[in-house]
């Protein structure tokens, strides 16, 4: 956008979508840069939806993945070095007038940061913060077609989301189940055990990825985008108190 259209919009936009993603390792299968793309394309598609209430920022395409650093070509951020990146995306922006924002963050390893951030900012520039995984509320889709146990990093659900958004992120050819490991401290400190901790991810998976990717399809991908977006933009709605069909 230039300028002048950058000013036209901010004439109804009422939230900044700012899309937040990684570089890191996502096995054999999937491009390094997979997560900036995805939270970019979620964060487009999310903005057609809440048209014209929302403007979509840049995308921050790095995050933090210290646990994928063993596995080559791995770029992570320290949580301080995020943290004082979206402030000043944030202090930008709200210079403009916006002072509604949401972190559309579709890297899992970001989620503990982005939450210290919300806290943080919202305080210290008043402004209101959200945060929100990219389909992470896509739940009956997810649970109609993801059969793994351990899945989340380039799995049968991320692959698809990928085969549906951004195809050219996946290598076809290349696709395999993630190579676990059965032994390991990594089964005491996953989410939802009763202790939680860091773990470098080639001590959960040999080949860096998790799931069963070989099950992943561009159907099962437009199921979960599709739940996901109807679910965010009807949370938006509501948080903007907008009265506003989101379907039109």
């Amino acid at each position: 956008m230039t300028w002048k259209e950058v000013e036209s919009a901010l004439k109804t936009v009422k939230l900044a979508i700012i899309p937040i993603g990684a570089h890191e390792q996502h096995g054999p299968h999937m491009v390094e840069s997979c997560d900036a793309v995805l939270a970019e394309k979620m964060a487009k598609k999310l903005g057609k939806r809440m048209f014209p209430y929302a403007v979509v920022a840049p995308t921050v395409n790095m995050g933090v993945s210290p646990h994928h650093l063993n596995f080559p070509g791995t770029i992570s951020l320290q949580p301080t070095t995020l943290i004082a990146v979206l402030k000043d995306v944030v202090s930008s922006l709200k210079h403009h007038g916006i002072e509604k924002f949401l972190f559309l963050n579709s890297h899992g390893g970001n989620q503990s940061t982005l939450n210290v951030a919300s806290m943080m900012l919202t305080k210290e520039l008043e402004v209101e913060i959200y945060y929100a995984k990219t389909t992470a509320s896509a739940k009956k889709a997810i649970q109609a077609n993801v059969t793994s146990s351990l899945f989340g990093h380039s799995c049968e659900r991320e692959v698809s989301e990928a085969l549906y958004l951004a195809p050219e992120l996946v290598r076809p050819e290349s696709l395999e189940k993630g190579d676990i490991q059965e032994d390991g401290r990594w089964k005491q400190l996953r989410p939802g055990k009763a202790i939680q901790g860091f773990y470098l991810y080639e001590e959960m998976t040999n080949n860096g990825c998790i799931g069963d990717a070989t099950k992943a399809s561009w159907e099962i991908g437009q199921q979960i985008v599709k739940e996901s977006l109807e679910n965010l933009s009807k949370e938006l709605y509501k948080l903007l108190d907008l009265k506003v069909d989101v379907h039109q």
